[in-house]
């Protein structure tokens, strides 16, 4: 089996009912998708911590709501940050579309935080080995959409897996609605 299209800095969209809780009605946005496996984060799913010791500067730069977020079950101590980025500097930024690249926090932020117009921070990631994506795109498990910048730094992530749904149209607007216990349809 052979990967036909990378989602790179496209959403995967949960498809309804998925029946892992890391992953029901998520939005994942995805870093990277290549022959060697793919990784994203949750867009969706904010945690409580409003700080994480030894960031306590980089969030005084994060988009509200200035939480942490769950970027999903692979490695949950890892930290991510994921920021819209004026004017890039290299060795602070890697991008993966557009206006759109990780950020190294191990730097100080002072030294670069003019550059960036939003941020948000991801604790762990959301990973697939080989091809293991590919498989579950291919039954169905997820919805494929492109981002929008807004998706990454949404206000309402409680309510992004409806809006990004709604904003397709059609058939996956429809979906959108769906109600969180199908059986209750």
């Amino acid at each position: 089996m052979g990967r036909e299209l990378s989602t790179k800095g496209r959403l995967l969209v949960a498809t309804p009912p998925l029946g892992d809780p890391n992953f029901d009605r998520s939005v994942v946005y995805m870093l990277e998708h290549n022959d060697d496996g793919a990784v994203g984060v949750v867009l969706n799913r904010p945690l409580p911590e409003t700080v994480i010791d030894g960031l306590e500067d980089w969030f005084e730069l994060v988009t509200p709501p200035a939480v942490v977020y769950a970027g999903g079950p692979v490695e949950v101590e890892a930290l991510i940050g994921i920021a819209r980025v004026e004017s890039p500097r290299e060795e602070a930024w890697s991008q993966i579309a557009g206006q759109l690249g990780s950020v190294d926090l191990a730097m100080d932020p002072t030294d670069v935080a003019d550059r960036f117009a939003q941020l948000r921070i991801f604790q762990g990631y959301s990973g697939w080995g080989e091809y293991q994506l590919d498989s579950e795109l291919s039954l169905g498990v997820w919805i494929v959409v492109d981002a929008e910048i807004d998706d990454v730094f949404s206000g309402q992530p409680d309510e992004l897996w409806r809006t990004v749904l709604r904003r397709q149209g059609g058939r996956l607007a429809w979906i959108a609605n769906a109600p969180d216990d199908l059986s209750m349809n």
